[in-house]
C-alpha cells in the first residue's frame, strides 16, 4: 500500500516506521522533518494544515489512505475535507475531534456516559472566574484552557495569586487563543495512558503506557508535551487495566455512537488511579506523544492492514502485541524548554546514523551535514529490555554520548514502573 502520514514529530516518525515494518508499503510523511528524511522516510513539503495540497498529492500519487498524527488538523476538519473528495483517511471527523478540541464538550460526554472525572466549573468571564477562585475553591486546583494548547494548557496551581494570574493570562490575554477555561479539582494518584483503535462501536485497546509531562526529575516544574514514556506500566495491574477498559473506554465509545458520532481513529484516555478508583483526566483524538513511540514498537500485527480493515469497517479478529519486557523512550529537548527553548547545533548527522538505538525525530533540521534543533522537543531515543534497570542503563549511556551543548533530558523516565 501507499500511505500518507500527516505531521512532523516523533509520534509521526514512530507511525511511519511501524507502517514500514511491512516492506511492501510505501510511506510518505507531510511535512515530516529532516531527521526522518535522513532515516529514509519519504518526506513531502506540504504543511499539515494545507488540506488542498494534501488531497492533490494523495490523488496524484494514488495513495491508498492517509493517517493523521497531530490534533490540530483533526480539530480543523481534515477528515471531513478528505471525505468530501472521497479519499480514505484514518482519524475522527471534526465533530469527533472535539473530544480533544473542547474540554467542556468532553466533560458533558463523560457526564452522559457516567464516566468518573474531576468535579469542574467552566468560565468565559474573567471576573466570574476570579470570584470563584477567591470564594469557592480549596487548593491545589487544576486550570485548563478549553481548546488546543500543544500539551501546555494545563496548570496545577497551589496558591490563589498564581491561579488569578493564570486565569488572567488565559481569559484576558487569550494565551493559546483561549476563550473558555475549565477549573477542576486536583486529583491525586497514579497516572497512566490507555489508547485504542476505534471503528464506530468496535475498539481495540493498546497496552498501557505512562508518560512524564513535567520538565524536571521527580515530576517538578511546568508541564511539557512529554519528556518520555514507558510501556507497559508495571505498577498498574491487569485487573485495573481491564476495569479501565470496561468503565471508561467502552462506555465512552458507546456514548459517542449513541450521540450519532461515528468515530473512526484513535482514542486516547489519560487516566489516574485515585483512592476512590479510576478517573479520567482527559481524552484525546489521536495517538499520544510520547506514548506512541514506546507502544507501537510492541505491535506485532501489521499496522497498515489493521488501519485498512478499520477504514473498511471490517472486524479485526486478533491484535498481537509483544508480552515480555518493556519499552522505554526519553526525549532530548532544547535547553530552556518549555518557556524559551534555545535552538542550536546537535552535532554531525553521522552521530545519529551510527546510533545503535531507535531514534524518533521531532524538531530537527539539517544544514551542512549537521543537525540543528528546530523546536522544543528534538528527538526521542527508545530501547527495549527485560526490565527497567537495564532499559535505563542502555538508554542513558547512549544519551550521554550525544552532544550535550544544546540538549536537556530527564534522567528518571520510567521511575514509577519498578
Amino acid at each position: 500500500m501507499k500511505i500518507l502520514v500527516v505531521g512532523s514529530g516523533a509520534r509521526e516518525d514512530a507511525i511511519c516506521k511501524s507502517l514500514l515494518k511491512n516492506s511492501d508499503n510505501v510511506v510518505f510523511c507531510a511535512p515530516g522533518n529532516d531527521g526522518m528524511k535522513m532515516a529514509g522516510i519519504k518526506t513531502i513539503a506540504i504543511n499539515e494544515d494545507d488540506f488542498d495540497h494534501l488531497t492533490k498529492f494523495v490523488q496524484t500519487n494514488n495513495v491508498d489512505y492517509t493517517v493523521v498524527g497531530p490534533e490540530e488538523p483533526l480539530v480543523n476538519g481534515i477528515v471531513d475535507f478528505f471525505k468530501r473528495k472521497k479519499l480514505r483517511i484514518f482519524g475522527p471527523n471534526k465533530i469527533g475531534a472535539q473530544i480533544e478540541g473542547s474540554k467542556s464538550f468532553t466533560k458533558k460526554l463523560m457526564a452522559d456516559a457516567k464516566i468518573p472525572t474531576a468535579d469542574y466549573q467552566e468560565f468565559t468571564d474573567l471576573k466570574q472566574a476570579h470570584e470563584y477562585l477567591k470564594t469557592k475553591v480549596s487548593f491545589p486546583i487544576v486550570i485548563k484552557a478549553d481548546g488546543l494548547a500543544a500539551g501546555k494548557g494545563v496548570y496545577i496551581v497551589r496558591i490563589l495569586d498564581d491561579a488569578l494570574e493564570i486565569v488572567s493570562e488565559l481569559l484576558d490575554g487569550h494565551k493559546f487563543n483561549t476563550r473558555k477555561i475549565v477549573i477542576e479539582e486536583f486529583l491525586e494518584g497514579e497516572e497512566f495512558s490507555l489508547m485504542a483503535f476505534v471503528d464506530h462501536k468496535r475498539f481495540y485497546p493498546m497496552p498501557l503506557a505512562q508518560d512524564y509531562k513535567k520538565i524536571f526529575e521527580d515530576d517538578k516544574g511546568p508541564n511539557t508535551g512529554g519528556m518520555g514514556a514507558v510501556c507497559p506500566v508495571a505498577n498498574i495491574s491487569s485487573e485495573i487495566e481491564q476495569t479501565a477498559i470496561e468503565t471508561v473506554l467502552r462506555p465512552f465509545v458507546n456514548e459517542l455512537y449513541q450521540q450519532g458520532i461515528k468515530y473512526t481513529g484513535i482514542i486516547y484516555a489519560g487516566l489516574i488511579l485515585t483512592k476512590t478508583g479510576i478517573k479520567v483526566i482527559e481524552f484525546n483524538a489521536r495517538f499520544g506523544d510520547p506514548e506512541t513511540e514506546v507502544v507501537l514498537p510492541r505491535l506485532e500485527s501489521d499496522l497498515s492492514e489493521m488501519i485498512d480493515k478499520i477504514l473498511n469497517h471490517k472486524k479485526i479478529v486478533q491484535v498481537e502485541w509483544q508480552t515480555t519486557g518493556l519499552n522505554l523512550g526519553v526525549f532530548a529537548v532544547s535547553k530552556g524548554y518549555p518557556q524559551k527553548p534555545i535552538f542550536g547545533n546537535l552535532g554531525d548527522k553521522e552521530i545519529f546514523k551510527n546510533c545503535p538505538l531507535p531514534v524518533n525525530y521531532a524538531a530537527v533540521r539539517k544544514e551542512d551535514h549537521k543537525l540543528y534543533s528546530n523546536g522544543g522537543r528534538i528527538y526521542l531515543i527508545q530501547t527495549s529490555a527485560s526490565n527497567l534497570t537495564d532499559a535505563q542503563r542502555i538508554i542513558y549511556q547512549q544519551l550521554d554520548q550525544m552532544d550535550q551543548t544544546n540538549i536537556f533530558y530527564r534522567r528518571d523516565i520510567g521511575k514509577n514502573s519498578i
